[in-house]
């Protein structure tokens, strides 16, 4: 088939020029390949394949262009990249790959197009569209990779065992790219999945999370994470996240499965927010479940101090899987601490002083933990759902009054340490700060307002209590 139509894009003439006048086959191959085929938005990537030197075309392909754009060289891996109309295109030469046991790290040999091919994860990643002026446009499908664009199915070119065992991070692309593109993973590579799960030991935390973060981006991230969990590659990779899946009965008494629960919740916080790290957090806001789940005769299971103990076992994954030890570790850990709060609040009466503190506790990010706290609502009873629902707007509500009313978001004491000094001629000591501290908690319970006169009157009748006086 040809498809001269669609590569009217100037960057593909100025290839298939350059590679003409220097006499070289060459294609553009994998994901542009494939989305152009599935009418899905092209990357701003391209990737280029010549049977010969890639870089060599780089360099001529650059030369070609009138304002001649800086061509990136990286003899190590023989590709080179230039960037054309916002375009990164990726030029690389044609080649086998061998691998050794303890590495994904190929040996690599100049080869054939069908050798590239044969190399490529999947069937179809390993289309590809001719450059070549005698026959612009024409498909290059040696394994049947439309017709598995067709009937939905993710599958490897070669044998998915040698396949997944020689680089084992296409384990994970396997279901990253079912679960982005709605594909089944043929059965024969499943098993191939699960037989070669603990190849994964030799992939680096960064390659892990990165296709991790690209599951959890997609629409309906559950399809990922139970994939993950059936191959068994979840248990090495989140041993946190399968812990949840035990459900256990005493005297008549379970609770439910928070795995299950888990992935419901990051399906549900999917439809409502595109942040990445609140995704992680809605992911991870139960591990703390398992550890400190108990029964009790009279209250049935508990799971006392799990958001605690949860936030702590973050910061232990974040650590193993090398994911950012900075400001998006701490808002995770905050999301875990707290994801508790608003559902006891909107379970009982809606008190101004409770909501002061959520918002006091939570800050800035007090609209994100309530999107948490909203998609943790997984109930299948109606009336339930209904009134957990209609309570969280009250709770919504009552944050918009009382952080008009009373500024705790960011808050800041209406009279500082040093006025309270010169009020009573101190040095610092420790009654300061029992004096700011009895500030906060006034206002947080409502009983002054969050004004600079009420406050000093208040600190001014607390003093005397500790036998300050005004000089």
């Amino acid at each position: 088939m040809n498809y001269k139509q669609q590569l009217d894009h100037t960057i593909f003439k100025i290839i298939s020029q350059a590679a003409q006048e220097i006499n070289l086959e060459c294609y553009v191959i994998g994901g542009f390949v494939r989305d152009i085929l599935l009418n899905r938005d092209h990357k701003k990537d391209i990737d280029i394949v010549a049977v010969g030197s890639g870089i060599e075309l780089a360099v001529k392909v650059s030369e070609t262009i009138p304002f001649h754009p800086k061509v990136q060289i990286f003899k190590n891996y023989g590709t080179a990249m230039l960037r054309y109309d916002d375009i990164d295109v990726e030029f690389v030469g044609a080649r086998k790959e061998s691998y050794t046991h303890d590495s994904r790290n190929p040996f690599v040999e100049n080869g054939t197009l069908k050798d590239d091919q044969e190399r490529r994860d999947f069937t179809i990643n390993a289309l590809a569209f001719s450059l070549n002026l005698a026959n612009f446009g024409t498909l290059v499908d040696p394994f049947n990779g439309v017709a598995d664009l067709e009937n939905k199915i993710i599958k490897t070119p070669l044998n998915p065992d040698v396949t997944y065992s020689d680089d084992p991070l296409r384990m994970m692309r396997a279901i990253r790219f079912a679960t982005q593109l709605g594909f089944e993973i043929e059965s024969e590579s499943l098993t191939a999945i699960s037989k070669n799960k603990e190849r994964i030991h030799i992939i680096s935390g960064e390659r892990i999370v990165d296709e991790l973060h690209k599951i959890l981006a997609t629409e309906k991230p559950s399809i990922g994470f139970l994939h993950l969990y059936h191959t068994g590659l979840l248990d090495i990779i989140l041993p946190e996240l399968t812990a949840l899946n035990h459900v256990e009965e005493v005297e008549g008494h379970t609770h439910k499965n928070n795995f299950y629960h888990t992935l419901e919740v990051v399906d549900n916080i999917c439809s409502t927010t595109d942040d990445i790290w609140l995704r992680w957090s809605a992911l991870l806001h139960d591990i703390g479940k398992a550890p400190t789940k108990r029964f009790n005769k009279k209250l049935g299971w508990t799971f006392h101090g799990h958001e605690f103990l949860g936030s702590k076992m973050v910061k232990k994954i974040f650590e193993r899987l090398h994911m950012p030890l900075n400001h998006k570790l701490k808002f995770v850990q905050k999301m875990v601490m707290m994801s508790s709060r608003p559902i006891v609040i909107a379970e009982d009466i809606v008190t101004d002083s409770a909501v002061r503190r959520l918002v006091f506790d939570a800050g800035e990010d007090v609209e994100s933990l309530m999107t948490l706290c909203k998609a943790d609502i997984t109930t299948k009873n109606p009336k339930k759902f209904q009134k957990y629902h209609k309570n969280f707007d009250i709770v919504k509500q009552k944050i918009i009054e009382v952080e008009e009313k009373d500024r705790v978001r960011v808050f800041q004491p209406p009279i500082s340490g040093e006025e309270i000094m010169t009020l009573f001629g101190l040095k610092p000591c420790k009654e300061i700060g029992i004096l700011k501290e009895a500030v906060k908690e006034a206002i947080l319970e409502g009983e002054i307002p969050n004004e600079y006169e009420p406050a000093k009157e208040f600190v001014l009748i607390r003093a005397e209590k500790l036998g300050l006086k005004k000089i």
